[in-house]
Formats: C-alpha cells, sequence, structure tokens
C-alpha cells in the first residue's frame, strides 16, 4: 500500500484578517499603523497545522497611519521605498506547537532588500465553518523586528535628546484563512 501525502491548501481572507504594527512616538505615545493590501496562504500536511509551509505578503504601499503627511513619509525613501521596494514577504522555514493552540513560527521576513530570520509568536484561533460553508482557521501572530535591521534608518533627536521613532516595532497580525476544496 502506498503512502500518499495529501496536502491542503489554506488562502488568506482579506475582508476578515488585519495587520498591525505599534512604534513608539517620543517614547511617550504609540503610534499604529496599518497595511491593508496583503495577501497569503497556507500548506498544511495534517490538520493540526503543525509544519505548516506559510508564504504572507504586504502592498508596502497601503501603509496607512490615519495621516497623510506621515503615510507619505513613510513611502519615502527614509522608510519603505515604496516605489523600489513595493512588497515585503515573510516565508516560513518553521511553524512548530508549543501547546495547545500556541505556536512559534520562524521565517525570512524581507523589507526593503533585507532578509533575515524573524521568531513571531501564534495562537490558533479555532477552526469554523462559516454560515456559506467554507471551513476557515484564524491565526493572532505576534512580534517584534528592529527596523534599522531592515534598512528603515530615518531617525531624529528631540531638543531634550529624546528618540522621535523607536527602533522597536511590534507586530500584530489576525489572519483568516479558508480551507480549499
Amino acid at each position: 500500500m502506498e503512502n500518499t501525502l495529501t496536502t491542503t491548501k489554506w488562502v488568506l481572507d482579506p475582508a476578515h484578517s488585519e495587520v498591525q504594527f505599534k512604534v513608539k512616538h517620543l517614547v511617550i505615545s504609540t503610534v499604529t499603523g496599518t497595511f491593508n493590501v496583503f495577501g497569503g496562504e497556507i500548506i498544511t500536511e495534517n490538520d493540526d497545522f503543525e509544519n505548516a509551509s506559510i508564504n504572507f505578503s504586504i502592498d508596502t504601499n497601503s501603509i496607512d497611519t490615519n495621516q497623510q503627511d506621515r503615510n507619505g513619509h513613510l513611502k519615502s525613501d527614509d522608510f519603505f521605498s515604496t516605489e523600489k521596494y513595493p512588497t515585503m514577504n515573510f516565508v516560513s522555514s518553521s511553524f512548530k506547537k508549543v501547546s495547545g493552540n500556541e505556536y512559534k513560527l520562524v521565517g525570512d521576513l524581507t523589507i526593503r532588500d533585507v532578509t533575515k530570520s524573524v521568531e513571531l509568536d501564534a495562537e490558533l484561533g479555532g477552526i469554523m465553518v462559516d454560515p456559506y460553508g467554507n471551513t476557515k482557521a484564524g491565526f493572532e501572530v505576534v512580534g517584534k523586528i528592529n527596523r534599522k535591521e531592515y534598512g528603515l534608518m530615518w531617525s531624529a533627536i528631540t531638543e531634550a535628546g529624546g528618540v522621535v521613532v523607536s527602533d522597536e516595532v511590534k507586530l500584530n497580525i489576525n489572519v483568516q484563512f479558508a480551507k480549499q476544496a
């Protein structure tokens, strides 16, 4: 009897997903931004997502911080250089169950022309069949990166010596995937 490996493809449902980041501003407050255009897929070999393969891409030009001037600055060469680097990409190298619905997600994150390995925490919110008969899986993914490691180098110091924008960026990604037939 042959051992056939069946894989399942899960495709991101952008209508029920969000990609947010938070950055300290002047050390005293936090600015939240979102990316409005993104896509991704998960390839699984079993039902618990262990060792799943994950690909995710973000349109850098879709950045939104609810402030047009700031959005423009973030799209410039000081930060994302969206004209030259229109997407940032993540490709998983490992997706391991830690316990229950908790996973460690490791992979290569590419921003601009820099690729670095990152480790993120992922929580499976559950698997559910929606009113239309589609099987959906939801994840919350959180982590931190240092923006300067990816060439987002712009910096300024206040008169008092305070940093205007912190180097640390917190990621908070809530995503829903639809199981493909």
